[in-house]
């Protein structure tokens, strides 16, 4: 019933143009991504003071923490945050109250009840975690606090998960990149002057979330109102359940991944090594979140796409979404590659050791951007079960690599056991994508860019003749400012092909519709005063 009733729709909708589509993902991954930048940035202030107050030691502390608090939410989710977002989304197409009510129960229910759960577990198994896997006791405390808020972690996830399926993606971004980190800001300002260790910035997170939690229910009740009758619900666990449990395996990895590095460092080689590679890995994250803005804008549009075997455009914004993301992750791979001491420095020369380990991680994410959409293109088709494999192919390398180097190479070997991961599963799902649809990630345009790239390094190495870059920040700010400048520079002068035009055009329009509708705004001002 439900394939008909999607199909019927997608029959009655006219069938969009390329242009269009790369219009639409542009506008979406711009909004997505300026919330990202945002969050980044304060995230970045935030890692900067906490790295500073803390040192390196208390800050491997709090992050092992929050390693361990991400884990017990993800056992909990059990993939019903994805599911809410689909089953919301379609009961709204269809009008069906009751059915959304009954979604809404059921993920939250089980999620919060499941939360509970692995809260009471972690709680209850703190001092042994603390003493037995990561020698050291004092740990235990902080994983008691957060033991507690898993519950609350886990509602946001829900909350978030269930706004987007009312298609307020807007509602998620303000709450989590804007609010969130604005607030652990505020917070951490307000406790500096009276002292701040792990206990408290750990207590700061989970506070926040838990005022992110109330926002997102408030924006929930605006969109659909909760005071109502449980009765009058249609629930459909059995549903729900067989669509949201594969997803939630894959995504299980992924989250679990992201915090085995963590883990494995504090078990087998120190916890100062756990600090000083959460910097390193947080400084490479900024470079992911283009690409994954527009892998998130992209998905329905590939979905739809192969929904009416147009392949031809699927080839195009598979390419084209690709050479964007490379054209805007070269330079800061070249950033991070080339500067890596200069950029550790900024949090204190403790951090200095993880610069071998920072150029690792950089190649890491240059693979993932560079290698296509293909993770976002396999979903999106259908081929969730080779999603899955890849999957678990990248924890089995993640975990593998990580136990065999991690003793012996501490921050390094845990960045050499992510870029084994994340190497080998990029190549291999464009492998995949090409045997799948006979389409490949690249095209001639990608040339400009790489032209670019190596413009800007020899602007550098002829800079670096003159003086001395990684002597201090100054100088590396010198040398920065010349990659940046060249890579702009050249980039302009090979020009721009079509679809490139088409998304500066559309930025350009949006600047000045925004520009007028500002100058509105103060113009109605002045004549009020």
């Amino acid at each position: 019933m439900e394939n008909r009733i999607d199909k019927t729709i997608t029959d009655l909708q006219p069938r969009p143009t390329f242009r269009s589509n790369m219009a639409a993902v542009a506008k979406g991954s711009g909004f997505v991504f300026s919330g990202k930048l945002f969050m980044d940035a304060i995230r970045f202030v935030i890692g900067f003071a906490l790295a500073r107050l803390l040192g390196a030691d208390q800050y491997g502390m709090y992050s092992l923490t929050l390693s361990a608090v991400n884990i017990a939410v993800g056992l909990s989710l059990l993939g019903l945050d994805d599911a809410l977002v689909r089953f919301v989304a379609v009961m709204v197409g269809r009008k069906d109250e009751k059915a959304i009510w009954g979604s809404i129960q059921v993920g939250l229910g089980l999620a919060i009840s499941l939360s509970v759960v692995t809260g009471t577990l972690l709680f209850g198994y703190s001092y042994i975690v603390a003493e037995k896997i990561f020698h050291n006791i004092s740990l235990a405390p902080l994983l008691q606090l957060a033991a507690v808020f898993v519950p609350v972690l886990s509602l946001t996830e829900m909350l978030a998960g269930t706004v987007k399926g009312f298609k307020r993606i807007d509602y998620s971004v303000i709450a989590r990149s804007y609010f969130q980190p604005i607030l652990r800001l505020i917070l951490i300002v307000i406790l500096a002057f009276s002292g701040l260790d792990a206990y408290r910035a750990v207590f700061i997170f989970c506070l926040a979330e838990l005022a992110v939690s109330g926002l997102l229910l408030y924006y929930l009740n605006r969109e659909f109102r909760l005071n109502r009758p449980l009765r009058e619900a249609t629930r459909d666990f059995k549903g729900i359940l067989e669509f949201s449990l594969p997803i939630w395996l894959s995504d299980m990895m992924v989250k679990f991944q992201g915090n085995i590095q963590a883990i494995a460092l504090g078990a087998l080689n120190t916890i100062t090594s756990v600090g000083v590679f959460s910097i390193a890995r947080q400084i490479t994250m900024v470079s992911g979140h283009f690409t994954s803005s527009l892998n998130v804008s992209s998905k329905p549009f590939l979905a739809q796409l192969y929904d009416q075997r147009d392949f031809k455009q699927l080839g195009q914004i598979y390419q084209t979404a690709n050479k964007w993301a490379v054209m805007v992750q070269l330079p800061i791979f070249l950033i991070m590659f080339l500067f890596p001491i200069t950029l550790l420095s900024i949090f204190g020369e403790s951090y200095i050791q993880g610069a071998a380990a920072l150029m690792a991680l950089a190649v890491a994410d240059l693979l993932n951007v560079g290698t296509g959409m293909g993770g976002a293109f396999l979903e999106m088709t259908g081929y969730t079960k080779l999603k899955l494999v890849n999957s678990i192919i990248r924890l089995g390398l993640y975990i593998g690599v990580g136990l065999w180097l991690i003793p012996q190479y501490g921050v390094i070997g845990a960045a050499f056991s992510v870029l084994a991961g994340e190497g080998v599963v990029n190549i291999l799902r464009m492998i995949e994508v090409y045997i799948l649809f006979k389409l490949i990630p690249f095209n001639m345009g990608f040339i400009k860019p790489v032209i670019a790239a190596g413009c800007a390094v020899g602007g550098v190495l002829i800079l670096g003749l003159w003086i001395p870059l990684q002597a201090n920040l100054l100088n590396a700010l010198y040398g920065m400012t010349l990659l940046l400048t060249v890579y702009a520079a050249v980039t302009y002068l090979l020009g721009f092909s079509k679809e490139e035009a088409f998304m500066l055009d559309g930025l350009h329009n949006r600047a000045q519709k925004l520009s007028a509708k500002l100058k509105r705004k103060n113009r109605t001002g002045s004549d009020e005063n």
